[in-house]
């Protein structure tokens, strides 16, 4: 199920806030606690699941199987319990050995296939694979299990007595598929003691009408026109074509899942869970290093403190926090899936940001007017890391920089086929353009400090968000099935 569905917008979400605000309402009068609030908690959870089941009927068994993995895991592995570590062995082997099984199992035997080639099959003929389902949203409830049980070991939280809640928490349907990767400390309260009053509604409101704007008046726009330059042959993707489809995909990756997360954030605030941002304005870096501050901020700050840090981070010296660094990366990009470009794409980041570590006592002196050469240098290298992350093959990612560089075909943008190039494209290409960089925060504040700001403001912006979702329910109502980028994740 997608957010910006029909069967979502309109059937789906109106159902659980009709059934859920009222309960949470009761809670409110008790303080935000009582036996309404478990009600709460527990149509939640039957929500997520059906939510979850909707889209993978045959492998939610695979979600509920890491739900109790991790929730026994956890209490394995609490401070005091007698073998507590190697619970911790098992229970993170047991989830990566799901991932892995799912995910990079082909891969596994393409490299078996060919490491077979290459001592001239002596073990007998290839091995064969009819490959399997990627569950939705493995990576990502994957990771909040491990999250979970790493820090319980760690003693920073305590593990939680009610698998009631613990389920609610692994499948809450909001972040469920894409993120936000929310952590249980930042939730784990919520679940005892929630109030949820009409500022969070509104709130809440704002940031879901906010993201499926971004989805469908943006990154579904764009997508079009970036798939249709990306198709192109070689030797008919002149260099102007080939950068327009270039920042299209940018735009079209960064909107679609910022959108997704504004979604996430929008509809847990509206039922009284506050998650963590994972997105602000990534394209606005000064370097590779604020650009992974900036973008997919819970994935990276994941990798920080359960990769990064534990291998020794920056602590010894230039060669071992660039050796670090690569490896974190280089796990990073193969997350995002069993293929040498994801790989490479995370190398790609892992050298930037190793480059960055050595340079760094020359940077930190460079003079103010300066910076714009580093936000040049950022954006230039975050575009040219989206080709190897858009093609699926070594051959389509090379032919794309021949052709970024002109060595392909002559011509112009007149290469772009002209069904692609609409009204719609050009004014969503505009606003992704103009909404990528910081200005509407900026205007936001500088408006706060009126006579009368604080009510036109709200005002101004309940007014946008009213025409964007009339824009959005129509595009919806016309359009065809667009899932998100990152549910294939």
């Amino acid at each position: 199920m997608v957010f910006s569905s029909i069967l979502f917008l309109f059937y789906f979400l109106p159902l659980v806030l009709a059934v859920g605000l009222p309960l949470q309402a009761l809670a409110n009068r008790r303080n935000g606690q009582g036996p309404a609030l478990g009600l709460a908690n527990s149509w939640l959870l039957l929500a997520s699941l059906v939510f979850y089941a909707w889209g993978e009927v045959y492998l939610v068994w695979v979600m509920v199987a890491s739900c109790l993995l991790n929730y026994a895991g956890g209490l394995w592995c609490a401070p005091g319990r007698a073998g507590r570590r190697a619970a911790l062995v098992a229970v993170v082997a047991a989830n990566l050995a799901v991932l892995a099984w799912f995910k990079y199992s082909g891969l596994a035997v393409e490299l078996a296939n060919r490491l077979q080639a290459a001592l001239g099959h002596v073990f007998g003929g290839d091995l064969k694979w009819a490959g399997v389902t990627l569950p939705l949203g493995i990576s990502f409830y994957t990771f909040h299990g491990l999250s979970y049980v790493v820090d319980v070991w760690r003693g920073k939280i305590a593990p939680s007595r009610s698998l009631r809640d613990f389920f609610c928490y692994s499948s809450l349907f909001p972040q469920l598929v894409a993120g936000p990767i929310v952590r249980y400390s930042e939730v784990a309260e919520q679940f005892t003691r929630r109030s949820v009053g009409r500022e969070d509604l509104a709130e809440g409101a704002r940031r879901f009408v906010a993201g499926l704007g971004k989805k469908v008046l943006i990154a579904n726009q764009v997508a079009g026109l970036a798939d249709a330059i990306f198709a192109l042959p070689e030797a008919g993707r002149p260099a102007a074509a080939a950068w327009v489809g270039l920042v299209a995909y940018a735009l079209q990756i960064y909107f679609d899942f910022s959108g997704y997360s504004d979604m996430a954030v929008g509809l847990g605030r509206m039922f009284g869970f506050r998650f963590p941002e994972n997105f602000n304005h990534p394209y606005a870096a000064g370097s590779m290093r604020e650009f992974w501050r900036r973008w997919h901020k819970t994935l990276s700050r994941f990798f920080r403190d359960y990769l990064y840090i534990p291998l020794g981070g920056n602590r010894h010296g230039a060669l071992r926090t660039a050796l670090n660094l690569l490896a974190v990366f280089a796990l990073c990009g193969l997350w995002h899936g069993a293929s040498w470009n994801f790989l490479a794409w995370g190398l790609w980041h892992g050298l930037f940001l190793a480059a960055e570590r050595v340079a760094e006592p020359l940077t930190a002196r460079a003079p103010r007017w300066l910076r714009p050469a580093g936000h040049v240098y950022t954006l230039g290298a975050v575009l040219l890391s989206w080709v190897v992350f858009r093609c699926d093959t070594w051959a389509q990612t090379l032919g794309y920089f021949r052709s970024l560089s002109g060595g392909t075909a002559t011509g112009g943008l007149t290469a772009i086929p002209a069904n692609v190039v609409t009204t719609g494209v050009l004014y969503a290409l505009t606003a992704g353009l103009l909404l990528s960089a910081p200005l509407w925060p900026a205007l936001r504040e500088r408006s706060a400090g009126g006579r009368f700001a604080g009510g036109a403001v709200r005002a101004g912006e309940a007014g946008v968000a009213l025409a964007v979702l009339f824009l959005c329910l129509l595009a919806v109502g016309a359009g065809t099935h667009n899932p998100f980028i990152y549910y294939r994740f």
